[in-house]
């Protein structure tokens, strides 16, 4: 006959707990804390119904009345689309996209605004346009194998300020791991230095509540880019207003919450490990032994908007972007080579040598 063995957590280390049902207790094999089977299940039962209710909860926030948008703010809106890599960028009426943001195709063609969930909260532009002009000319100096495509004055002047959807997710979490900490003890004789390493087990386990881990909605915007220029700083953030996109972009996003879940599950458990290590001091190195035991209760999770600058330049079929954070003014970007400058500026030294050795030869022969 069959049996079979559920699993859950110790609810004071996080440990893995290992018992099969119709057990009346179970005692955890990391903290040796005695439990009741039947409260584990309750507990456990509990958090399910939480969660449920929360998922609900969320589900209804995106269809409540604040989550969409007005007929006044739809007539208001329109979408302009990428005929070469199909990105759909959202601006006032008013407002037309001289070049995708994605590809830099020039094709985009303006069409009526079918909507798009309502985003709750938005941080503001803070770096004007100049502020991205300067900021793209400091990047672009020194760089003499760069195309002189990328500094014509006018293309740096097409660099585009757009909204990037973004989730941010908040998260309670329990969390415990061992470390491997090792200490060196030196000791000097008369011929010989002896090093002896003592390793010791240390034990972490805490509770912290994380808010506002951000992932970027859209498949099109690069994650590296996007992490590369974070910190947003997110005590910023304000109620959505559609007045917040009068002269700028704003992209759709195309990568739901449920499908950010995963990338944001990572961050939060890589997080909680790097604060559970933080705690381990006083030795000269430190490792996690083994895996960490983390418990991660959801919370609320909002749709965001944050600012960038951003300018992509098509070389030789290739597109090059270069990202500005709209708040903080951190920048990011790829730069191509041209490859005739490559060539030529290897001869410019040879060029200058030549009259030179030229004539110290002759000075040598006489």
């Amino acid at each position: 006959m069959s049996e079979t063995t559920v699993s859950y957590q110790c609810p004071n280390c996080g440990a893995p707990l290992s018992f099969h049902p119709g057990d009346a207790r179970v005692v955890c094999a990391h903290c040796h804390t005695e439990l009741d089977a039947a409260a584990i299940e309750e507990r456990y039962r509990a958090q399910e119904e939480a969660a449920a209710k929360t998922a609900e909860e969320k589900e209804a926030a995106a269809n409540a009345p604040d989550a969409q948008w007005s007929e006044e703010e739809r007539a208001a809106m329109q979408v302009q689309t990428c005929s070469a890599c199909g990105a759909e960028l959202v601006s006032d009426a008013n407002t037309m996209a001289t070049s995708c943001a994605y590809c830099g195709s020039p094709n985009l063609l303006p069409r009526r605004f079918d909507g798009m969930l309502r985003p709750a909260v938005i941080i503001p532009f803070k770096k004007t346009k100049e502020d991205a002009v300067a900021a793209l000319k400091k990047f672009y100096q020194g760089r003499w194998l760069l195309p002189d495509a990328f500094k014509d004055a006018n293309r740096i002047k097409e660099i585009q300020s757009m909204y990037v959807p973004f989730w941010l997710f908040d998260a309670d979490v329990s969390a415990s791991a061992t470390f491997r900490a090792e200490t060196d003890y030196v000791t000097e004789t008369s011929d010989e230095t002896i090093t002896e390493t003592r390793i010791y087990a240390c034990h972490r386990s805490g509770t912290m509540s994380f808010h506002a881990v951000p992932a970027d909605g859209s498949r099109r915007m690069d994650d590296n880019y996007m992490e590369s220029i974070e910190p947003f700083d997110f005590s910023a953030l304000i109620p959505f207003s559609p007045a917040y996109l009068a002269g700028h972009l704003a992209d759709k996003y195309d990568v739901d919450a449920k499908a950010s879940a995963p990338r944001i599950d990572r961050r939060v458990r890589t997080s909680a490990v790097s604060i559970l290590a933080d705690t381990v001091k006083g030795y000269h190195r430190r490792s996690l032994d083994g895996n960490a035991q983390i418990a991660k209760r959801d919370g609320a999770v909002r749709y965001a908007m944050v600012p960038v600058w951003i300018l992509t330049t098509r070389y030789e079929n290739q597109p090059y972007t270069f990202m500005m954070n709209g708040q903080t003014g951190k920048v990011v970007g790829s730069l191509p080579i041209d490859r005739r400058k490559a060539l030529r500026y290897p001869l410019i030294p040879a060029l200058i040598a030549l009259p030179l050795l030229y004539y110290a030869i002759k000075y040598i022969i006489g």
